[in-house]
């Protein structure tokens, strides 16, 4: 997708009260993506890896044409299941992708994370990785707070009620990391 047009129409329901916070939203994640240094790529892992922990199915629906164009396939989306296994990942794209797994699920307990980013990471990409994260988990969120079920590319909910996750194997649950 070239722009935020899924997503948007995803998010329809949320801002139909309030278009202009909307298109707010929208401007601040734009403004972020042209101040953007990191990969498109990493920042596309990062997103997809808090939009799991968010559950928010527009959020696992979409896939930014930027970030395929920068390698992302949906053989290495599957591999945020287990990213710390992923053959497919960078040292410095699992650090990340750890950090922002860790700020989504025990913020609190970040340090090692954090620090971690520092064998990889120059200060500035840190800020703007935290910077990501924030947005994402935040608004991820939301949607999934405001989510009405309506089918996604994703597919439906299961009738069990488990948990919808793309890259997920058939029965399998993902759990934070140690």
């Amino acid at each position: 997708m070239a722009d935020d047009t899924a997503h948007d129409a995803a998010s329809d329901n949320i801002f139909a009260a309030r278009p202009d916070l909307g298109e707010a939203m929208f401007a601040l994640n734009r403004a972020l993506k042209a101040r953007r240094q990191l990969p498109d790529r990493l920042v596309e892992l990062i997103r997809l890896r808090v939009a799991y922990r968010n559950q928010c199915r527009p959020c696992m629906s979409v896939r930014y044409e930027d970030a395929l164009a920068d390698g992302l396939t949906e053989t290495l989306v599957c591999a945020l299941e287990r990213p710390e296994e992923a053959a497919d990942l960078s040292p410095a794209e699992k650090a990340a992708v750890a950090y922002a797994d860790r700020f989504a699920t025990d913020h609190l307990a970040i340090d090692r994370q954090r620090e971690a980013l520092k064998n990889h990471f120059t200060t500035a990409q840190i800020a703007e990785i935290a910077v990501n994260v924030a947005f994402f988990v935040g608004f991820g969120r939301m949607g999934a707070v405001f989510d009405d079920g309506v089918p996604l590319p994703v597919g439906a909910r299961r009738d069990d009620g488990e948990l919808l996750a793309p890259w997920r194997l058939q029965g399998e649950r993902l759990t934070a990391p140690a």
